[in-house]
């Protein structure tokens, strides 16, 4: 049976930040995971996967700030640490001393900043996909990966957020719209699984694009070398980031490597978190 999740709210200066919630909190003081999701949608994400690591563990998965149903950030153009020090607050709030820290995508860019600023608030490490992208790409991308959306009166932004993420599931980037840039195991999710991120991407519409931003311009060639915490840096098999498993593995001192099961079906998720446990439990 899959650990139930709930929701709640914790506030800082910015407000009201969202998080789920599993598993048992009879050892929070010392078996707590904190998961950090990717853009653009929200820790909705991260349920099915929160769901079995929740078997074993205590699980927090808040929005960050600017997604779901989070408070956007302080600053106008934050960057990657300035993400980590909201993570930190939240962890006061909540009363966190220490965790172990997943980061996904973006959320992978925020964790690797906090474990490098607040070593003593990180047990474990795990970067479940993180973008090891060229000085082309990283401009590019801060150019038309994540555009500055405002509501529009004749609900066009209603029509880009839907076309925004169908694309991102058939191409990266998503505006290469071209045969070379096809996901290879690209294939049209239903209406309902679209409609789910298109409503958490809505609530963070003029917002989303701040995080997107702050990992794209985050220096991680120059700042992974200096995490001190036993790392897994992993993918999923069908993540467009696993490309940058190796590099990553490779700058990051004490970590090992894994390409990790998908999630299309309960039992990859199930394998997935599986493997997930076993580094965080190992030796």
């Amino acid at each position: 049976m899959t650990a139930p999740v709930d929701r709640a709210f914790v506030r800082i200066a910015e407000g009201q930040v969202h998080y789920r919630k599993c598993g048992t909190t009879s050892n929070a003081s010392t078996n707590t995971l904190y998961m950090i999701h990717a853009s653009p949608s929200s820790s909705v994400n991260l349920v099915p996967l929160m769901e079995e690591l929740g078997k074993t563990r205590h699980v927090i998965a808040p929005d960050t700030l600017g997604f779901g149903d989070s408070p956007p950030p302080s600053q106008d153009i934050p960057n990657a640490d300035d993400y980590a020090e909201s993570v930190i607050r939240v962890m006061d709030a909540l009363r966190i001393e220490s965790c172990d820290l997943y980061g996904s995508h973006t959320g992978a860019h925020i964790a690797c900043e906090l474990a490098i600023h607040y070593p003593d608030r990180v047990r474990r490490l795990v970067f479940d996909g993180i973008g090891m992208f060229s000085p082309e790409d990283k401009k590019d991308f801060l150019e038309n990966y994540a555009p500055d959306v405002q509501p529009d009166e004749f609900g066009q932004h209603l029509i880009w957020a839907w076309n925004f993420v169908r694309d991102q599931v058939l191409h990266f980037p998503y505006f290469r719209r071209s045969p070379e840039f096809r996901q290879p195991t690209a294939s049209m999710p239903p209406p309902e699984a679209i409609q789910k991120i298109v409503v958490e991407v809505l609530k963070g519409l003029t917002t989303y694009h701040k995080g997107y931003r702050a990992a794209f311009r985050h220096p991680d060639r120059d700042r992974l070398p200096l995490i001190q915490h036993r790392t897994l840096c992993a993918a999923s098999e069908t993540d467009p980031l696993k490309d940058g498993v190796d590099e990553a593995a490779a700058l990051v001192p004490d970590s090992v490597k894994a390409i990790l099961p998908g999630e299309r079906t309960a039992e990859e998720v199930a394998a997935k978190a599986a493997a997930i446990v076993e580094f965080l439990d190992s030796p």
